[in-house]
């Protein structure tokens, strides 16, 4: 038995005498060739689908306004004039080139007020909030998308703080038309027209729009004496100038000091710019016989503190802006550039990138690394991004004012003036804006959609490509200052 068995193979596969070999046709082989998987479809990004979301709302009110019946004597809105005014109305500008009050219909108005309020809340907001209303539930990049542009981290408290936001905006703009409503009747002498006059402006205060119905370009001028209006649109346009993650932690905490930093940074960066605004333009415009030099003491007080809040960012005026003083126009202009919080319906920078930007500076002079506020250390990426945020706005609006000024005879600050309240989505103008040559308003088109898009898409787009750094360079000294 011991010969029989082989050295180098199992047992079972040995020959044993009287063993039989059979062999068996094996078939040919045959290649079959299986489909090649494709690779998983990548979705757009955020920050994408919020700027074609929002072109596309800006296209179906260029196509509603441009109908015959949108406009006041029946005839068509040039292209360039209805594209202009639903940019404006889109991106909560208040940027005109006809009298709302005159020019549009009330299908038009209509429209326009439609296009606030959509454009208020944002369209990721605004299409989150139809699928819950219509009992779909929203993709986690819809909410994701929806939560990062009302400042909320993360997509898990999105359809909470939806459901919280269209309630506390239905109440604030009914508790604003209530108020105004008195005013608006005895503006129009009528009550329906009041109630339109009221509804319509309290809308329009509380997403930092600046449109009004008054009438022959005057905004709010004609009530320079009339603290019950100026008021309410103020503290309308100071609500809408707060996030609403701000706005919801300010009534659930009531304590100060269990705020979060992002609300405390809001709150105190809004209220010294207030007033901070306030007391300037009180300075430079108190002798002004054109703006405060001619009204009474309180009068003084109320249209510089009104003057002070609608620059971030609603586009009401109660003094005439070409009249007032050069240095009352900077104070303005930087008003505009700053605009309100992130995540609220200004626009500009944002108050919480100008603060980082402040608290950085105050870090370096005062020799320190890491920038801090209220006992809070700020991660130096928010900083490196504030930074991005800003330098791009500066370029965005120096371009806009430098093409405009080769088109147009206007002088450099009117034209600066007008590009800055374009990209901090305003309003404000110095009487130029329906002189413009139609080349000059489809650039103010483009910097009132990148105003309005600009922070936040950039922010998302940044927050999108962080990635883990797999090099570390060695550390190098460079020559500053």
């Amino acid at each position: 038995m011991d010969r029989l068995k082989h050295p180098s193979r199992p047992q079972e596969q040995v020959r044993r005498p009287g063993d039989r070999i059979v062999r068996r046709a094996v078939a040919p082989r045959e290649a079959v060739q299986l489909p090649r998987p494709r690779a998983p479809r990548r979705p757009r990004p955020i920050a994408l689908r919020l700027a074609i979301g929002f072109a596309l709302l800006i296209l179906v009110g260029t196509a509603l306004l441009s109908l015959p019946f949108a406009s006041a004597d029946g005839n068509r809105a040039s292209v360039v004039d209805a594209l202009f005014t639903a940019t404006s109305a889109v991106c909560v500008t208040g940027l005109v080139v006809r009298d709302t009050a005159t020019a549009w219909s009330g299908f038009g108005q209509a429209v326009i007020l439609v296009l606030i309020q959509l454009g208020g809340f944002g369209f990721a907001t605004s299409a989150t909030l139809l699928l819950a209303l219509l009992g779909i539930r929203p993709t986690l990049r819809d909410r994701l998308a929806c939560g990062m542009s009302l400042g909320e981290p993360g997509p898990g408290g999105v359809v909470r703080l939806l459901q919280r936001l269209a309630v506390l905006t239905l109440i604030i703009e009914l508790a604003g038309t209530l108020v105004l409503l008195p005013s608006g009747i005895a503006a129009t002498g009528s009550f329906w027209r009041g109630i339109w006059w009221s509804l319509f402006h309290s809308v329009s205060a509380f997403n930092n729009a600046g449109f009004d119905i008054v009438g022959g370009f005057r905004s709010m001028t004609p009530y320079q004496h009339a603290p019950e209006i100026l008021l309410p649109i103020a503290i309308l346009i100071i609500l809408g100038g707060l996030s609403f993650a701000v706005l919801s932690d300010v009534v659930r905490e009531r304590r100060w000091g269990r705020l979060t930093l992002d609300s405390k940074v809001v709150l105190t960066t809004t209220a010294v710019l207030l007033v901070t605004g306030t007391v300037l333009i009180l300075a430079f415009e108190w002798d002004n016989p054109r703006t405060l030099g001619i009204l009474p003491m309180p009068d003084r007080l109320l249209n510089a503190f009104f003057q002070a809040v609608v620059p971030r960012t609603a586009g009401f005026n109660s003094l005439d802006v070409a009249h007032m003083n050069d240095e009352s126009l900077f104070v303005t202009i930087g008003l505009m550039f700053i605009g309100g919080a992130s995540g609220s319906f200004a626009g500009g920078i944002k108050v919480q990138s100008c603060a980082i930007l402040i608290l950085a500076v105050w870090t370096v002079l005062r020799g320190q690394r890491h920038v801090a506020a209220f006992g809070r250390e700020v991660p130096a990426v928010f900083v490196f991004r504030a930074m991005a945020i800003v330098l791009l706005a500066v370029a965005l609006v120096f371009l806009a004012s430098f093409l405009i000024s080769l088109l147009e005879p206007f002088g450099l600050l009117e034209i600066w003036f007008e590009v800055t309240s374009a990209f901090g989505t305003v309003g404000l103008s110095m009487g130029i804006t329906p002189e413009l040559h139609p080349l000059s308003k489809l650039i103010l088109v483009g910097t009132m959609f990148a105003g309005r898009l600009g922070p936040l898409t950039l922010a998302l787009a940044l927050a999108e490509r962080t990635r883990p750094e797999p090099v570390r360079y060695a550390r190098t000294a460079v020559a500053l200052g």
